[in-house]
């Protein structure tokens, strides 16, 4: 499955009532880091599939949900669990650092 776009109008729906574990990208198109997380991203949201969701939300398009969440620096990434953020990471994060979390909240 491919990754999921969120916008300030849809994350609720799909990021806080989700009954599986979230991962958000906070990002934008001009972000040099931003564009070297996302092929770490795709690939986690294959391997992941049907057990955990991969969402972006573009920051510059979305500005009420980065403030709602005090996103200052991209990437930002945030690992909600019950509708909660259970973790974060600012920067570009390795395929192994995100995997590690993930697991740790499906078990």
């Amino acid at each position: 499955m491919a990754e999921v776009m969120v916008t300030d109008s849809n994350f609720d729906d799909i990021v806080i009532k989700a009954s599986a574990p979230v991962l958000v990208d906070f990002w934008a198109i001009w972000c040099g880091p931003c564009q070297i997380q996302n092929p770490i991203l795709e690939e986690l949201a294959k391997e992941y599939e049907g057990k955990v969701t991969i969402a972006k939300l573009n920051v510059d398009e979305n500005p009420a949900t980065s403030a709602k969440f005090s996103v200052m620096s991209i990437p930002t990434l945030m690992l909600f669990k019950g509708g909660q953020p259970v973790k974060q990471w600012i920067g570009v994060q390795a395929k192994d650092t995100l995997a590690f979390e993930i697991e740790k909240v499906l078990h």
